[in-house]
């Protein structure tokens, strides 16, 4: 034996005595240390933990299958990839909080922070310190963005259009999700309580639709909820194998503890599927008659929801009045200016409580010159659940009514903070506008600029609409004339109303794309006509907008006070268009066929045009000119509507994503770099042993060899042959033992041969020994080696003084 062997083995022995006791399983685990002499550290606190990021993987599994289910209710499919990245990087913070041994009570709090940073930098808008920390600019984001989406929640059909606002508060809520799921099956270790708040997503469709969740998205998240115990009782059985000192008792007592977890699950599986087929559904009665979820808001939701209500086989009682006007009067609720995707929404607003119910400002754009009447009309809620009140409108002042009511003027609705229509009798002063056609016709000057934005059309708007509307209108002179013809357009022999037809040829709501095949199919209802004459109007230049309420009702023979009494029913449920005119206003229209009345103004005279297109003629039309001198005459693209937030945060998630997949693959990268080098300089003859010998000991590290602070280069050549050599060519373990001498000849011995520097020889030597260790290894750890090399991390390597020496 050689003197440098002799002083190896004095260490070796050194070593063993301070570890204390050797390893005599370590041969059989493939751990370094001993090999098949059984040298080496194995203390108990030396053992590595058992892994817990299948379970967080699991966790990650059941919460976003759950969220498929969804997709009933929702639009597209690009929320549902924001939805991944927010829970994965919350799951994942979590799981790395733990690995660095932090407290397990203050993981949830840090995990909070972690989402609250992932939605700073999605949707903070860059009002964030270095776009990740929050300020009390990103706070206030946040409660626009809140804002917005409740909005938005409350007044969208289904499929909802996920607008930003409706996307935040889902990153938030699976956020919070994923963070009472990690703490629960992790940090509680009560993985069959898990699937709790994983009921949340399933249960919302039962909400909203009247056919619940969708069956595949059940089952899917059932497996994925079997599959999270079936993670748990393996990984259970992996520690209590452990503790018994490998073998192989104690997973039968696992086991039985796991049967009461698959009980849980079952009946909360079963539950889910009941509640979510047997919940109340939203659509169920007249503008919100029955209670409804609170997610999705006890009020309306108008467009579709509206035709829903229009389907009912029984119509239901929504309220009655008695009034002075001469005329019987439409009831508004909301109205709606803005469109965007497939649906239709109100202004953005808060709620001013300067502005009360008793003292409602003047009608905007209204002048002196038109007549006016004041009425008085008193209304009794029969069945309608909101916190949106019904009323004629342009109504001046409301008196009577129980609880804190107040006047949004930005969707000209009156809504209250802490009470509800439900039982509510109050007295409505409005007023009754009474425009002549001369003044309607006369009507121009500029827009003022809150008006502005009832002109945008959406991008992409169908050729159909403008064209439709340029052909209907040829020939008129002003705005109001053209309006008129639009409407008795829609009023023709042409189009049927029908509550059936878009819904069974799919096309039911009031988007852009909607109204293009309701004016090629002709048939829908009243949503369909309104949406059709505001789109219409708009591509013309004048601005429209949307309003819901209901239409005046049945008269009774029950007089009071000399004047009869009337009864709204959901059966009366309706959307008028409304269009502006410079010194008169808002200015309802009626192009519902059978529905309603057509105001006196609105009444066709021989003067205008005809309104019917004829084959061929549409595309002769000169586009008509805007009239407004407060705005350019242009395409229809000029007068588009802003694009929405959503795509901006997509596009900024995208770039996080791809940043954070850069970042996945540094590691990876830096340890491929560093092989290559490595390499080159043996090819070269500019690397000796030592540098061969760390390139094989990174590999081994990177390949799952655990390395130990107390490892000399022979133990670990013997546990790299443990590796290795099982059932590999003699030529491999010849290979080791000539770059193990070749190492240790260049550490200790005075001279050196020519051969132990021969580049060339040890690279082929390390080539072999490096595709052995990779063949060893199994697919997940050459996945980990590729992507999170542990040689770029580990202490061990540079206490062995094996990540010093040779230069690179």
């Amino acid at each position: 034996m050689t003197r440098t062997d002799v002083a190896g083995a004095d260490r070796a022995v050194a070593d063993r005595a301070r570890a204390g006791q050797a390893d005599s399983g370590r041969a059989r685990t493939g751990q370094a240390g001993g090999g098949s002499s059984g040298r080496g550290p194995t203390t108990e606190s030396r053992r590595p933990p058992v892994v817990r990021w299948p379970l967080t993987l699991a966790v990650l599994g059941l919460l976003m299958t759950g969220c498929t289910a969804l997709g009933t209710v929702l639009a597209g499919s690009a929320w549902w990839l924001v939805l991944l990245i927010v829970a994965s990087v919350v799951l994942a913070g979590a799981a790395g909080l733990r690995r660095a041994r932090v407290p397990a009570v203050i993981v949830p709090v840090l995990s909070a922070g972690v989402l609250v940073v992932v939605l700073t930098l999605f949707f903070g808008g860059g009002t964030g310190l270095l776009w990740l920390v929050p300020t009390g600019d990103t706070l206030a984001r946040f409660t626009e963005l809140a804002t917005a989406g409740v909005r938005s929640i409350q007044v969208q059909g289904t499929p909802a259009e996920v607008l930003d606002g409706i996307l935040f508060l889902l990153a938030g809520g699976v956020g919070l999700l994923a963070i009472l799921m990690d703490l629960v099956a992790i940090g509680l270790r009560r993985p069959a309580l898990a699937g709790i708040p994983a009921l949340v997503p399933l249960a919302v469709p039962g909400f909203v639709v009247s056919t619940g969740a969708d069956w595949i998205a059940l089952a899917a998240t059932a497996t994925a909820y079997l599959l999270l115990l079936r993670i748990d009782v393996h990984l259970r059985g992996l520690q209590v194998n452990r503790q018994a000192g490998g073998r192989g008792t104690g997973i039968t007592g696992a086991a039985g503890a796991v049967r009461g977890a698959i009980a849980i699950g079952a009946i909360g599986i079963i539950g889910s599927l009941v509640f979510s087929f047997s919940a109340p559904v939203i659509s169920g009665g007249a503008f919100g008659s029955r209670p409804n979820s609170a997610l999705f808001n006890r009020g309306i939701s108008p467009m579709i929801d509206l035709g829903q209500d229009l389907r009912r086989p029984q119509p239901g009682p929504a309220l009655h009045y008695r009034t002075s006007a001469t005329e019987q009067p439409y009831l508004a609720v909301l109205t709606l200016d803005e469109i965007k995707g497939t649906s239709w929404l109100p202004k953005a607003s808060e709620v001013d409580e300067d502005l009360t119910a008793e003292s409602i400002p003047a009608p905007p754009g209204l002048s002196e010159p038109v007549d006016r009447t004041e009425a008085s009309t008193i209304i009794v809620i029969d069945g309608v659940d909101t916190q949106m009140l019904p009323v004629p409108v342009p109504a001046t002042r409301v008196d009577g009514l129980t609880g804190s009511w107040y006047w949004n003027d930005g969707n000209r609705s009156i809504t209250s903070t802490d009470s509800s229509t439900i039982g509510q009798r109050y007295t409505v002063t409005s007023l009754e506008v009474q425009p002549t056609r001369d003044q309607l016709r006369e009507a121009g000057g500029r827009y003022p600029v809150s008006i502005e934005p009832s002109l945008s059309l959406p991008d992409g708007t169908p050729e159909i609409i403008g064209e439709t509307a340029r052909t209907v209108s040829q020939g008129t002179d002003s705005s109001y004339d053209a309006a008129v013809a639009i409407q008795d357009y829609l009023r023709g022999n042409d189009f049927t109303y029908d509550t059936e037809a878009p819904v069974e040829d799919g096309y039911d709501g009031g988007g852009a794309d909607v109204i293009a095949t309701f004016l090629d199919v002709k048939r829908g209802y009243c949503v369909h006509f309104a949406s059709a004459m505001a789109l219409m109007s708009r591509s013309l230049g004048i601005p429209a907008r949307v309003t819901l309420g209901y239409l005046p009702g049945t008269r009774t023979t029950t007089v009071v006070n000399d004047q009869n009494r009337y009864d709204v029913d959901s059966d009366d449920l309706h959307a008028w268009p409304e269009l502006y005119f410079v010194g008169v206003g808002w200015v309802p229209f009626e192009p519902t066929p059978g529905r309603g009345s057509v105001p006196d103004y609105a009444q066709p005279e021989s003067t205008t045009a005809s309104g019917a297109p004829s084959a061929g003629e549409a595309q002769s039309v000169v586009p008509r000119q805007n009239d407004n001198p407060g705005l350019e005459s242009g395409p229809l693209d000029s007068l588009a509507a802003p694009e929405d937030e959503l795509p901006g945060t997509l596009a900024r998630i995208g770039l996080v994503a791809t940043f954070v997949v850069i970042l996945l693959l540094t590691p990876g990268g830096i340890r491929l770099v560093r092989r290559r080098r490595r390499r080159r300089l043996l090819a070269a003859d500019r690397g000796g042993a030592v540098l061969a010998w760390r390139e094989l000991a990174d590999t081994a590290v990177d390949q799952g060899l655990t390395v130990y602070d107390t490892l000399t280069t022979r133990e670990l050549a013997d546990s790299i042959r443990d590796k290795v050599t099982v059932g590999a060519a003699p030529e491999v373990r010849e290979a080791l033992d000539r770059l193990l001498v070749a190492t240790e000849q260049a550490h200790y011995a005075r001279r050196q041969g020519p051969a132990a520097n021969h580049g060339a020889a040890l690279l082929g030597d390390l080539d072999l020994l490096l595709a052995a260790l990779w063949q060893s290894s199994g697919p997940a750890q050459r996945a980990r080696a590729l992507i999170i090399p542990a040689s770029l991390t580990s202490t061990a390597l540079r206490r062995m003084g094996l990540a010093a020496g040779t230069p690179e």
